[in-house]
């Protein structure tokens, strides 16, 4: 099985002319159609908000294109609080959700009237002594224990180092509200990267009932209810993508199950996806430049872990498409390499693919999140620019690759410090 870029041979040849390799690339087209489709299964719910988590791509010309979809951003940091500002959201398109917070990026998030979401109980004295109580704030809720479906283990919250316990989110509620919140929210992430329909009704019908459980315990009505994100992609190619429709739609079933008996039917649904909002909508664009047989086959790029670190840091699959190459049989088995100093620098291990030349352009799936924003500068290695198909077919560059200049700007002024 294979998947199909967004992008040709040619087209990728006449890009090449003007911007080299390696490069991420983006589908607005994509983008925009997704986003659509995301407010579709979720146009039942009045006050419904998709907050992007400005972590999975951190590229104003991609956050703008979701702005004008309706999206507003998730933020974990004060750079990303400060392009979301600078990209022109403004309150309550912001919502605030870090963990270990410095008191200075709450300041900044209250200045700009970013909804703040408490990871911890502790914070609250925090929020108060730095900047005051909002009038609108969320907490975070870990239910600690595994979180499964079915007979499926989804992930461990009882080991994530985010959220409060059941009876701290209690107490958190009832200090905020006498410290002057007027307004509250409910958030809570269990688990990573799901390719499953279950994922967002089962999470709801938990966090449903818990706000039902606060309305009696504490007597506080919840303004919205945060999904955030864990709804993924598929990487490989075998299996079937996520059905945005059916989630909605089993969101809205527990959302009537549960919130309208208990008098909670105007709460309105937030969500903070990223890589669903983006990955299949990101290629990274790489040229074979070496080959080497030695006890294995190897293919070396131009790209390396700097511009894609998930296969290198847990071996995160990335399909992979040889361009012109699409039909030829995969009678060929590569590790496909880059160039830093690191063994785990490969982009493929052991990968059947089509016999691959010197020259060959080669696009690496489903990097429209967490691929560019996790680069780094090991080796000295530059982060590579960012292109955006645009809907009528042009190319424009988002964000220029990065020179040696750049690389050495921060030792202006200290090359002779001792």
């Amino acid at each position: 099985m294979s998947k199909t870029p967004f992008i040709s041979k040619e087209q990728a040849e006449e890009i090449i002319k003007k911007f080299p390799t390696p490069f991420h690339i983006y589908d607005e087209k994509g983008i925009r159609e997704n986003a659509r489709k995301l407010y579709e299964a979720f146009a039942w719910n009045k006050g419904f908000r998709e907050y992007f988590a400005v972590k999975a791509t951190p590229t104003p010309a991609i956050l703008r294109i979701l702005k004008e979809e309706g999206c507003g951003t998730d933020c974990s940091s004060m750079s990303e609080l400060v392009m979301s500002e600078r990209c022109g959201f403004r309150s309550p398109e912001i919502m605030f959700s870090s963990n270990d917070t410095p008191p200075e990026e709450f300041r900044y998030a209250k200045e700009i009237g970013a909804i703040i979401n408490l990871d911890d109980i502790t914070h609250i004295d925090v929020l108060e002594k730095t900047c005051g109580i909002p009038e609108t704030v969320c907490c975070r809720y870990n239910p600690g224990g595994t979180f499964s479906i079915s007979t499926t283990i989804m992930d461990n919250p009882g080991d994530a180092k985010y959220g409060m316990t059941r009876p701290q989110i209690m107490e958190a509620y009832k200090t905020l509200r006498d410290k002057g919140a007027k307004k509250f929210g409910l958030h809570a992430f269990l688990a990573s990267n799901t390719v499953s329909n279950e994922y967002y009704p089962t999470l709801a019908g938990i966090l449903f009932e818990l706000a039902a459980d606060i309305k009696k315990e504490t007597g506080i009505s919840l303004s919205f209810i945060n999904l955030s994100g864990g709804v993924g992609v598929p990487y490989t190619p075998d299996k079937e993508p996520n059905d945005i429709m059916v989630i909605g739609e089993g969101v809205r079933r527990e959302f009537e199950r549960v919130l309208v008996p208990a008098g909670l039917g105007d709460i309105a649904i937030f969500t903070e996806l990223g890589r669903y909002m983006l990955a299949p909508y990101g290629h990274l664009v790489t040229t074979a430049i070496h080959e080497k047989h030695i006890h294995k086959e190897y293919i070396g790029v131009d790209a390396c872990a700097v511009n894609l670190m998930r296969p290198a840091m847990y071996g995160a699959y990335h399909h992979i498409t040889v361009l012109g190459k699409e039909n030829a049989p995969c009678d060929h088995t590569y590790d496909i390499t880059g160039s830093l100093c690191e063994n785990n620098d490969k982009f493929a291990i052991d990968r059947k693919l089509p016999k691959i030349d010197r020259g060959d352009i080669l696009v690496i799936h489903d990097t429209g999140a967490h691929g560019f924003a996790m680069g780094y500068n090991y080796n000295g290695k530059l982060k590579s620019a960012e292109l955006l198909l645009r809907e009528d077919g042009s190319v424009v560059e988002i964000r220029r690759a990065e020179t040696i200049e750049d690389y050495f700007a921060t030792l202006d002024g200290y090359w002779d410090v001792i």
